[in-house]
């Protein structure tokens, strides 16, 4: 039986899903309308968030095969985080952008991480600028209640961000804020919030604008992401939530000193996390297994994240333990793709059940066809999949008179590799890592081993 929704879907958020995915990207909105399977890994995240707003911390490695679903799961969880009165940061790695760097690639991150800052009220990013207005305007709220000057308030409510590392700074800068607001000077307002979000490069620049000594560079970065989370949680806010996707970029890096620098600031974060030092502050972190398990290059090769990355050695024969640091995401099953077959085609139609453009033989037809071309890949890493099958309906609205019957025998599935596995350029480590080429015609020695 079909499964649908009764609801109709906006145009607006139909079509923002239809052509992301035809794209093979994560849609930025609309993903519970095409959410399938995975249900204990979402309810573990939303423990996660529910500890975060509570005031504790938590840490997340987020890990699954290339073309599994992370960064779906990723933002579908960002968008729960929303909805519980989060504020969110999220941001991919890359070569310009990582966690510890000394040529700003980590500032970069960072820069990236606030313009991407959302809420619940702005989704979408750039949220920085609302979230300081609204920690100036309980501020005048709470003044005029007490009968007291905003400015008084303002000091109070900063005292407890002085006392953290580089809080001092922060503080004179959300105080320059406040004062560009009560004299309607909008470069100093406009200063602020470009050194809140890492705009500024020098000391000098940072000195002449708003009086302070330092900036956001690369060796204070987390130091600032701390800050921040305890300044949303004074603004109103739940806490913050940091999604750091794509962390192979991290294992692709050929220098091994780079490689360790940042993965010990991924031991700084898990160990802050895991003992309770930060408050109201979490983060998701998404990888694939070689990134995780590698034990020459992944997190793996770092011995003390591999003592407390290690899997629970109980949760074996079928069980599972949702709880630890290390969540891995589970493939979906054959079921489970034909109910995101049948979401799919219900956010094509918009909604409209009489709009649908392949029948239920149909679905079933395409998913029989995708088996005999590339296997149990088709719905294990389903990104290639989805993409063929919206390109399908996307034929079938355009040509009324075409039959699914003849068109679903045309559709080209091939089996989707892991770019991220690939040599590394002149990596002499990627090179000797890779496995020896074997002649095609090599007789009687192909059993031959050294």
């Amino acid at each position: 039986m079909t499964q649908t929704t009764p609801d109709r879907i906006r145009p607006r958020d139909r079509d923002a899903i239809v052509q992301s995915l035809r794209a093979g990207v994560v849609p930025r909105a609309g993903q519970q309308h095409i959410q399938v399977g995975r249900v204990e890994e979402v309810r573990a995240l939303v423990r996660d968030i529910e500890r975060i707003a509570d005031g504790g911390s938590t840490v997340r490695f987020v890990i699954g095969e290339y073309g599994s679903g992370k960064t779906f799961f990723l933002h579908l969880v960002r968008s729960i985080a929303l909805e519980k009165r989060l504020v969110t940061m999220h941001a991919d790695l890359s070569p310009d952008r990582r966690l510890h760097a000394t040529s700003g690639q980590a500032r970069s991150l960072y820069a990236e991480l606030a313009h991407n800052m959302a809420t619940r009220s702005k989704p979408d990013g750039g949220a920085l600028s609302s979230v300081v207005e609204r920690f100036v305007t309980q501020a005048l709220a709470d003044a005029r209640a007490r009968n007291d000057s905003p400015e008084t308030v303002i000091h109070e409510r900063l005292q407890e961000l002085s006392e953290m590392v580089g809080g001092y700074d922060f503080a004179q800068v959300i105080a320059a804020y406040w004062r560009g607001h009560d004299t309607d000077e909008e470069a100093l307002k406009g200063d602020a919030v470009r050194w809140l979000r890492g705009e500024f490069t020098t000391r000098t620049d940072a000195r002449n604008a708003l009086g302070v000594r330092t900036f956001v560079d690369d060796a204070r970065v987390y130091d600032h992401l701390k800050l921040l989370a305890r300044f949303v949680t004074l603004a109103g806010y739940a806490g913050l939530l940091v999604c750091l996707d794509e962390l192979v970029n991290l294992y692709k890096l050929s220098n091994t000193q780079a490689r360790n620098a940042n993965y010990e600031q991924v031991l700084r974060i898990l160990n802050d996390s895991l003992q309770g030092s930060v408050a109201g502050l979490g983060f998701l972190l998404g990888g694939t297994p070689e990134f995780l398990l590698d034990t020459r290059r992944g997190l793996y090769s770092y011995p003390a994240l591999q003592s407390r990355l290690a899997e629970n050695t109980f949760a074996t024969q079928g069980l599972v333990d949702y709880s630890g640091p290390v969540l891995r995401l589970a493939n979906l099953s054959q079921e489970d793709f034909y109910v995101l077959l049948t979401k799919l085609r219900h956010v094509y139609a918009a909604g409209d059940p009489t709009a649908y453009l392949i029948p239920d033989d149909g679905l079933v037809a395409f998913m029989q066809h995708c088996l005999t071309r590339v296997g149990e890949a088709y719905f294990r890493t389903p990104r290639t999949t989805i993409t063929q099958f919206v390109n399908l309906l996307a034929v079938l609205e355009q040509n009324p008179e075409a039959s699914w019957r003849n068109l679903v025998g045309e559709v080209e599935i091939a089996p989707e590799g892991n770019p991220d596995l690939a040599p590394l350029g002149n990596d002499a480590d990627a090179r000797s890592a890779a496995p020896p080429v074997v002649p095609e015609d090599d007789g009687d020695l192909s059993s031959f081993r050294l």
